[in-house]
């Protein structure tokens, strides 16, 4: 039986562009309701607080979420995601004490978590196994596109003169809410037809430890969690460190931008990166430099000396997202790749709810540089971690020129098996 045919290009387009305006929704909020935080009182501790909060809800919310899409639609989960971000967001605006704040935080989170639980299942189902490196990697430029405009916007928006940046951190969370809202306009035929998962049964579920057991699975989720909680660590401290230094929150944003800018150079240049060096140097050598690079952000360096750093950490922190996304779906059994994405993605969400906190008790005791050098040290075992076991089993075929596997002989290929 010849293969079904793939869909065109035109979702993926789409997914990046509602991607990149629900994630600079979450880019603008997040430095906002650190500023807010500070407006209405907070220390680094519940600034640490606050930022784990947001991860919360995903935490626990995850794996159901992927066992949902593994046997049903993925676009549905696309327009609640945008409508919880959009929520999360104005009502923070609104929060006039920490309790709520963090409550609404948290919305914002679990919000995000739906959205990418489906647009990364989508690429995943409507991708050729040769082309989900290069689809991971674009459809993750809707991520850094997000992060390169929503932190300036905030840092332009937020000001501190004459006391005034309880409202004016407040009109940031209310415009990024509106952000939110645009991405419904790229909704809209997103999800080819044929490719939704098989109907539910109660014996095609596969065991969560069956999953996490699989080689190349742990592997993807801890380089994954690393370089997020780095990503969230300087998204939520960088403000914390600018007041500290005397730096400005437009130019807290602009190095925030910088880093995001870098990242989208990075997935740019990832498929000929990836031809030359392949996908177990790529990722070690990438958590090792920034690991480095992450401790050095807590010297006392000069605002020129900053902005080098974050581009090269940017930079570096581009590889991990895509790579460990193809990872995990190449080494998950075949009908529970959403379920493993939704396992990533709850290691993520753990590393944001620990890293955070960790950050603040350590930046409560040893100042607020400390939370860089405890990334580093996370991003340098990732680095050795990438070594022993990232790059095997499924994951280390090369991503261009794989094969797609044959279909089996004793039943019909499902467009879900043929990714």
């Amino acid at each position: 039986m010849p293969p079904e045919p793939r869909p065109g290009r035109g979702w993926l387009l789409r997914l990046v562009i509602a991607f990149a305006f629900a994630q600079g929704a979450v880019s603008m909020a997040r430095p906002a309701v650190s500023y807010r935080a500070l407006s209405l009182g907070a220390d680094e501790r519940a600034i640490g607080v606050i930022a784990g909060v947001y991860a919360l809800l995903p935490l626990f919310a995850a794996v159901p979420l992927g066992r949902r899409t593994d046997h049903g639609r993925c676009a549905p989960l696309l327009p609640v995601g945008v409508l919880l971000i959009g929520g999360g967001c104005a009502l923070s605006g609104t929060a006039g004490s920490l309790p709520a704040l963090a409550a609404w935080s948290g919305v914002m989170g679990l919000g995000h978590l739906c959205f990418v639980i489906g647009a990364q299942s989508l690429v995943a189902r409507q991708s050729a196994p040769a082309d989900q490196d290069r689809n991971f990697g674009h459809f993750t430029i809707g991520a850094s596109l997000g992060q390169l405009v929503g932190p300036i916007a905030a840092g332009y928006l937020i000001s501190e003169r004459d006391g005034a940046m309880a409202r004016t951190s407040a009109l940031a969370l209310l415009v990024s809410g509106v952000v939110a809202a645009v991405a419904f306009t790229s909704l809209w035929r997103i999800e080819h037809r044929g490719t939704a998962g098989p109907s539910r049964r109660a014996d095609s579920k596969v065991p969560v430890g069956s999953i996490l057991r699989t080689r190349g699975v742990p592997a993807g989720i801890f380089i994954s969690l690393a370089v997020l909680s780095a990503t969230d660590i300087l998204t939520a401290y960088l403000p914390v460190v600018g007041e500290h230094r005397g730096i400005a929150p437009a130019t807290v944003g602009l190095l925030l931008s910088l880093r995001a800018a870098a990242t989208i150079a990075c997935r740019l240049v990832m498929t000929p990166m990836l031809r030359t060096v392949g996908r177990t140097a790529l990722l070690s050598t990438t958590c090792l430099l920034g690991g480095l690079l992450c401790a050095a952000v807590a010297l006392p360096v000069p605002v020129w000396g900053l902005a080098v750093m974050l581009a090269v950490l940017g930079f570096c922190l581009g590889v991990g997202q895509p790579l460990s996304m193809t990872t995990v779906v190449q080494a998950a059994p075949a009908a529970a790749r959403s379920t493993a994405l939704a396992l990533r993605l709850t290691g993520n969400r753990l590393g944001q709810v620990a890293a955070p906190a960790s950050a603040g008790l350590i930046a409560g005791v040893a100042g607020t540089a400390a939370p860089f050098v405890m990334l580093g040290a996370l991003l340098v075992g990732a680095a050795g971690l990438g070594l022993r076991g990232g790059g095997k089993g499924a994951a280390d075929a090369d991503p261009v020129t794989a094969p797609a596997p044959a279909p089996r002989a004793e039943r019909p290929r499902t467009e879900r098996e043929s990714t």
